[in-house]
Parts: structure tokens; C-alpha cells; sequence
């Protein structure tokens, strides 16, 4: 499913980090300080998987919260399972970094 290791290069398209960075201040305070740290550990995930990777987590995600039988391939897969322990280990150490 989803490839392990650094991103090969910056492919994280400008929509995509500013739509991180308002959800990430929408629960961190709207401040310039928390754009900086968002933008931050934005810059940081994208240093460690490819937008690809990134995507199939935020698709994983948003799968995860729909009711019903044909979402529980997003639930109960361990590849799935285990893109979001990545993704959430990842997000864990931007934190560290940046805030």
C-alpha cells in the first residue's frame, strides 16, 4: 500500500499545506505564531513521505469515519493500520520540532 522511508523530493502540492495549516490552527489558536508552527510541521511531513503517501492517509481517514460495511476495509486492514501509525508517529515528531 503505502512506501516507508523520506520523501524522495518536495511534491506536496501549496493546497494541500495550506489546507494543513488552517486545520492545524483551526485546533492549535490563530495566530502568526501558530502559522509558523504549522506551516512548520506542515513542511516537516512532507520531509518525510511523499504527498501520495500523505493522501492515501487523509483518504484512510475520512474512509474511517463512514458508517456501514463497505468503509470496514478502511478499519480493519493492518496495511491501514499500520499508515496511520506511521502518519500519527510522524506527526508526533513534527510536534517536537515545531512546537
Amino acid at each position: 500500500m503505502l512506501a516507508t522511508g523520506p520523501a524522495a523530493g518536495n511534491d506536496f502540492p501549496t493546497s494541500a499545506r495550506v489546507d494543513y495549516v488552517i486545520g492545524c490552527m483551526a485546533a492549535n489558536g490563530r495566530s502568526q505564531l501558530t502559522m509558523a508552527k504549522c506551516s512548520c510541521s506542515v513542511d516537516y511531513i512532507a520531509s518525510q513521505m511523499s504527498y501520495v503517501e500523505y493522501a492515501e492517509i487523509e483518504t484512510i481517514k475520512r474512509m474511517r469515519l463512514v458508517p456501514g460495511e463497505r468503509a470496514s476495509v478502511f478499519r480493519d486492514v493492518p496495511a491501514a493500520n499500520d499508515a496511520l501509525d506511521r502518519f500519527q508517529l510522524i506527526q508526533v515528531e513534527a510536534d517536537l520540532q515545531c512546537f
